[in-house]
């Protein structure tokens, strides 16, 4: 279980997540909605270890994350792969889209091999693989940011609004492409969107409406 417990966010005394618990459990698709500048992204970042909340405790698995970004533990980091909204700030401009498939590839010091068979599953062509961010469409990157994302088989996966501005093909492929990944693998997804028919597709519907978020649950 993937859990936020209590977890108080703020930005310059703008508080903008004020004592929020989340659960992400295992082999299930958890959706989280809500206005922007609700707190989804700041909530996605904590979980993902990558800002430390103000207040509150989030752990992975059952053990207590201390430390935060580059200091957190390898083997709870790992775990957790977080799919950001926009696609172009996620990427070093100067690397090939292989290049960013097999990033966390290189820096955990596993065999690249796995990167050519995630780019094919998410549609990407060897003539694609060679090409820099801005060469590509910004689809075409998300892709390459999404097998990123499964490189090293996270246990949890956070969505950060990862269809926005997508075509609905595009959408559709990387929604499928996650479910296939949560059915073979038993990991647990979180999909944050404002978009409230792209998650009732994907997770179903839940009645259960919290302040300004709602969830779903799918198994």
């Amino acid at each position: 279980m993937l859990r936020a417990d209590g977890v108080t966010v703020s930005y310059d005394r703008h508080r903008v997540l004020d004592r929020v618990s989340v659960d992400v459990p295992p082999g299930v698709v958890t959706g989280l909605a809500g206005p922007s500048g609700c707190g989804k992204s700041s909530l996605a970042r904590v979980l993902a270890l990558l800002l430390r909340p103000a207040a509150g405790r989030v752990s992975v698995d059952g053990t207590d994350v201390r430390r935060w970004r580059h200091r957190a533990a390898p083997a709870l980091r790992t775990r957790v792969a977080l799919i950001f909204q926009q696609p172009r700030l996620a990427v070093d401009p100067r690397f090939t889209l292989l290049d960013v498939i097999t990033e966390p590839l290189r820096v955990a010091r596993q065999p690249l091999d796995r990167a050519e068979r995630l780019a094919e599953e998410m549609g990407l062509t060897p003539d694609l693989l060679v090409r820099r961010p801005h060469e590509v469409s910004d689809g075409q990157l998300q892709r390459a940011c999404v097998a990123r994302a499964l490189a090293l088989r996270p246990r949890y996966v956070i969505c950060d609004e990862m269809t926005t501005m997508l075509d609905a093909s595009t959408q559709a492929h990387l929604v499928a492409r996650l479910e296939d990944y949560r059915r073979e693998s038993g990991a647990g997804v979180l999909a944050i969107s404002h978009d409230t028919e792209l998650l009732d597709r994907w997770c179903g519907t839940d009645s259960s409406i919290r302040h300004l978020e709602r969830l779903w649950t799918r198994t």
